[in-house]
């Protein structure tokens, strides 16, 4: 029987409410979970929830294979796992648009954080750190620009699922694909108030750029003044491929407020992907030599995996090289 622990939020600064800070692990997340189903397995997801299949005992028992590879990866590379996976889309309205009550949406995502939670106890006697995450999506659409949404609104919207993810004690809350400043200081302020940590992942443009415009330094040193004392507790970079975000970092005391990186595995803009109607898997291998030159660069990340188009194969070689990186080993580089 698994005792599910809450850590207790409020007082002291951002970083020491954080559970994952300090102990020297590095942190595995799993990869791109919905481009897997979708193109590897033939599913659909209505409005990109994964959370629906839930209900398919068939593309359950798929779905326990992916994650129990995911948990096999993290265990043979000597990480630790951060692992979150069903609920990108369980908030109001899109699980309104799929027929989902109030009460409905708050058993669903219950659902989801257990599936994760039953896949990954096996393994808490294989790996030395394992931490669940609750997975947070924009109101909108992350490749839209989004910009109709108020700081006050995306509070209030985002609470409902924070909320849950609070009863459900998760270590954390991951805001995933946001791109722009208002609804990113809103999920903020929402997880502070009710006491859940939270990393909000921005996605970037082939223009290095947030999609509503300004680079990531401006966004990052916008929401933490405008969230102040709430704040994020750290940020990250998702669902954009190294050529795309590489260029936005900038040297500087902000860059240390980015602690994740999920990249996609091709090297094409968002939009080409969307279209392309299966699984681009890009080069696994440069993949994680671009993961590992960043870890040797920026060794204050702790948080690495994948996103769009990323399965084991490409998270197995980006902790060997952010493993490497972090021990000091140069010699992955040149393999």
């Amino acid at each position: 029987m698994i005792v599910i622990r809450c850590f207790v939020q409020g007082g002291g600064d951002v970083g020491e409410r954080f559970p994952l800070r300090g102990n020297g692990d590095i942190y595995l997340t799993e990869g791109g979970s919905e481009t897997e189903i979708m193109y590897k397995f033939g599913y659909e997801l209505p409005h990109f929830a994964m959370f629906k299949l839930l209900d398919d005992p068939a593309a359950v028992g798929e779905m326990r294979g992916m994650f129990s590879r995911y948990f096999d990866t993290v265990a043979e590379s000597g990480c630790a796992a951060l692992a979150g996976g069903l609920d990108y889309r369980a908030s109001p309205d899109w699980a309104a648009l799929m027929g989902y009550s109030e009460q409905g949406l708050e058993e669903i995502q219950s659902r989801c954080i257990e599936f994760i939670r039953d896949v990954g106890r096996p393994y808490e006697g294989q790996i030395n750190d394992i931490k669940y995450a609750g997975i947070i999506g924009p109101r909108g659409d992350a490749y839209s620009l989004n910009q109709t949404i108020s700081a006050d609104e995306a509070e209030d919207y985002h609470s409902v699922q924070l909320g849950t993810l609070k009863k459900l004690c998760v270590d954390m809350a991951w805001a995933a694909t946001f791109n722009n400043v208002p609804e990113a200081v809103g999920v903020s302020r929402a997880a502070a108030k009710i006491g859940v940590p939270i990393c909000v992942s921005f996605t970037l443009t082939s223009d290095h750029r947030l999609r509503s415009g300004p680079t990531l330094r401006e966004a990052i040193e916008t929401v933490d003044a405008l969230a102040g004392e709430l704040k994020p507790d750290c940020y990250g970079i998702n669902c954009s491929h190294p050529l795309e975000f590489e260029p936005a970092l900038e040297p500087g005391d902000w860059f240390l407020r980015v602690r994740n990186l999920r990249p996609n595995a091709a090297m094409m803009d968002k939009i080409s992907l969307c279209k392309l109607g299966h699984l681009e898997n890009g080069d696994p291998v440069e993949l994680g030599q671009q993961m590992g030159a960043l870890a040797r660069r920026y060794p204050h990340i702790d948080m690495w995996g994948g996103c769009c188009g990323t399965w084991e194969t490409h998270l197995a070689e980006i902790a060997r090289n952010v493993s490497s990186a972090k021990k000091g080993d140069r010699g992955l580089e040149s393999l």
